[in-house]
């Protein structure tokens, strides 16, 4: 493995999981209160355009993390709309 793709895989990891305190938060306290829904949908069309990016251009880092990241601001949207 390059070490770009580390770097890329590393990268991804840390900012696609920094999500999951957040995602506990919430199911766990049903509160949404203070998560923003534009902050929410930009992010989902960020990570969205990310793995297209990602699948257009062969970048399997960029891919794996930006699919597991899509998946997670998700579930965040639906516990948003649940829990306002």
């Amino acid at each position: 493995m390059e070490i770009k793709e580390l770097v890329g895989l590393l990268a991804g990891g840390l900012t696609t999981i920094s999500l999951v305190p957040q995602l506990m938060r919430v199911f766990r306290s049903r509160s949404s209160r203070d998560i923003s829904l534009p902050f929410t949908l930009m992010l989902l069309l960020g990570f969205l355009f990310w793995l297209m990016y990602g699948l257009l251009n062969g970048l399997m880092p960029v891919i794996l993390w930006n699919s597991l990241g899509l998946v997670f601001m998700s579930v965040l949207l639906y516990g948003k709309v649940k829990f306002s």
